[in-house]
């Protein structure tokens, strides 16, 4: 994908494999906004069973923007 398409920025969430859910702290999603998705899910996953939880990167539209 040419740098041109590639969206600017992603939403990266925790996601609980058991129930598919995202993972909330004090009621509200947790999301982390980043241009750099793979080092956010990796952050995420840090100290946590991967059997477990699931990192899901969602492009956000460069028109909402």
């Amino acid at each position: 994908m040419t740098a041109a398409l590639r969206p600017a920025a992603y939403a990266v969430q925790l996601i609980d494999r058991r129930t598919g859910r995202v993972h909330r702290v004090n009621g509200s999603p947790l999301v982390m906004l980043t241009r750099r998705p793979d080092d956010a899910a990796a952050e995420l996953l840090r100290g946590r069973d991967t059997s477990v939880w699931e990192a899901r990167i969602d492009p956000i539209d460069r028109k909402g923007l």
